[in-house]
């Protein structure tokens, strides 16, 4: 997966350069990137290391000093351990749980830039919010020919059985919280156009266990 996205990145920013946008020469500046993030307890108690995006478009008031605008999406898989107590209480063994942040934050960042690397400061804060699920699987009886009637309700058809996941409990918490972190980068040529490599750590006060958890992400700006 995490290959494909770096030559996803790569097909996108060509894609950008091809239309002769130069970077030194627009006061707007990009990022796309994806990685891996590692959470921090009390969220490593529950939840495993997943998958991040992070898209961003900000502002370069000179060489130095820029403003950054982002989004991000990080997935947060249970811990079959930690949730274990939860799937024997409920006696199904086809229970499973999942859930997600999702980040949309402002940031100011210091970066210094030389002919080839450069190093960047990071820092901000904004909207965290954080969906969790529970669900299982639910079967239907031995027999029943998969038809598109079954696929359009959402069902699914896998060596002639259908099957469905029902959503059994479902709960979200949002908070205002804050980041900060340090990115590396490599220039890729004269448009401006960089390689980098960033690890940041965020913090939200959400409802009941606050979310922590450092996103290491790579990616492309300019």
């Amino acid at each position: 997966m995490l290959v494909r996205g770096i030559f996803l990145l790569i097909a996108v920013f060509a894609t950008i350069g091809s239309r002769g946008l130069r970077a030194q020469d627009s006061r707007v500046n990009t990022n796309l990137g994806m990685g891996v993030s590692v959470p921090l307890n009390p969220t490593a108690q529950l939840i495993g290391a997943s998958a991040n995006v992070v898209v961003g478009t900000g502002y370069n008031f000179d060489q130095h000093h820029s403003l950054v605008g982002q989004f991000m999406w990080a997935g947060l898989p249970a811990n079959r351990n930690a949730f274990g107590p939860i799937f024997a209480v409920a006696n199904a063994r086809d229970i499973s749980g999942s859930s997600n942040l999702f980040t949309v934050t402002g940031n100011y960042r210091y970066r210094i830039q030389g002919n080839v690397f450069g190093v960047y400061f990071i820092g901000g804060g904004g909207w965290y919010y954080r969906r969790a699920t529970i669900s299982r699987q639910v079967v239907v009886p031995t027999g029943v020919v998969c038809g598109p009637a079954w696929l359009w309700w959402g069902f699914g058809c896998v060596a002639g059985t259908v099957s469905q996941d029902q959503t059994l409990i479902s709960a979200g918490s949002s908070a205002l919280g804050g980041n900060g972190g340090v990115g590396f980068t490599i220039r890729i040529n004269e448009e401006g156009y960089k390689f980098y490599v960033e690890a940041r750590y965020h913090y939200a006060p959400t409802r009941n266990i606050s979310t922590q958890l450092i996103p290491i992400t790579l990616g492309f700006s300019w």
